[in-house]
């Protein structure tokens, strides 16, 4: 089987490439704009003529397309969300190649949901930010181009190569500096959230199952089971070996006057969104909201993965914030 795979130098695009690698049927190119992708093309620049050349020439089976970005303006995420999306599917309906599609969405899409509850694949999609929005309408393109495709909703990724400016990630840096330094309190904000995280190897592992797969439309890729941010923090606590005192903070916004230290406080983090005036003055009593526009609560129902692609999680989320505490440690 031949593979197309868009996005292979990023963060899922990585092992989505290492797990079909290890599938001696298939055969892999890697499409993209770094130098070390096999075709170097843009797909926010790039025309849908230029696209089906090459799937014209290269005739894979099946196209994945990890590629997209999670930060930037709603200019920027639209061009490379939706405008990039738009491109392939118009290249793969000119094309001859007949290739199935597998495109990465995420759970994002969906918005915020009733705590409690697990959000399947029939809910009607409210996306909080406009990263959401962006993917949505890509969703909507895939789902209406009438290719042979399947949009994988990922929740929450986590695991080896989590971004350093994600919530984990920032997470995993405010306590190595703790450690580092030897405080024995770490304060932290934005604690309140509760995610379906999900390791991004199993993710890569359904990705593999798609590619095989004749399932279309949409299937949320989750750990069906909503953690606490705090809870996160206790794991990656007890795994990295730290044993201070881990201290919520929950100070409303503009409590406290930008860069002003509060008093007896060691080290103060927030896990939420960055903000750039602020991520040199980590004693800033600031905490902001899970970035991802879904609210307090969202937690994946992944029965349709289970029954469709006959996939399940493997990977617990002890492992997953171990393998991204070694990295930090590397850097102590």
């Amino acid at each position: 089987m031949r593979v197309l795979l868009i996005g292979a130098n990023g963060y899922i695009g990585r092992f989505v490439a290492d797990r079909l690698l290890a599938d001696p049927a298939v055969q892999l190119t890697a499409l993209g704009r770094g130098d070390d992708a096999d075709v170097r093309f843009d797909l926010a620049t790039g025309s849908p003529g230029a696209l089906t050349r090459f799937l014209d020439a290269v005739h894979p089976g099946v196209v994945v397309n990890c590629a997209g970005t999670t930060r930037g303006g709603a200019r920027e995420l639209t061009r490379h969300n939706t405008v990039a999306v738009a491109t392939v599917c118009e290249a793969l309906r000119r094309s001859g190649c007949g290739a199935r599609l597998v495109q990465i969405g995420c759970g994002s899409e969906y918005g915020p949901s009733q705590p409690g509850s697990s959000t399947a694949e029939d809910a009607v999609p409210r996306p909080g930010g406009p990263y959401g929005v962006s993917k949505l309408a890509a969703t909507e393109l895939v789902l209406g181009s009438g290719l042979d495709a399947v949009v994988l909703r990922v929740f929450s990724p986590v695991g080896p190569g989590t971004p350093a400016g994600s919530p984990l990630g920032r997470l995993a840096e405010a306590m190595r500096r703790a450690m580092q330094s030897g405080d024995s309190e770490l304060k932290l904000g934005g604690l309140g959230a509760q995610r379906d995280f999900i390791d991004v190897r199993d993710v890569a592992r359904a990705v593999h199952a798609a590619s095989l797969s004749a399932a279309q439309g949409v299937i949320n890729i989750g750990s069906g089971r909503a953690v606490r941010l705090r809870d996160a923090a206790g794991i990656l606590a007890r795994v990295a070996g730290y044993g201070g005192a881990l201290n919520e903070l929950d100070t409303p916004p503009g409590l406290h006057p930008p860069h002003a230290p509060h008093p007896s406080t060691s080290l103060r983090t927030t896990i939420g969104h960055p903000r750039p005036d602020l991520d040199h003055h980590p004693t800033t009593p600031v905490a902001f909201p899970y970035p991802d526009g879904c609210g307090s609560w969202q937690q994946a129902d992944v029965r349709t993965a289970r029954d469709r692609l006959g996939w399940r999680p493997r990977i617990n989320l002890e492992e997953s914030l171990a393998d991204i505490w070694m990295e930090a440690a590397c850097r102590i």
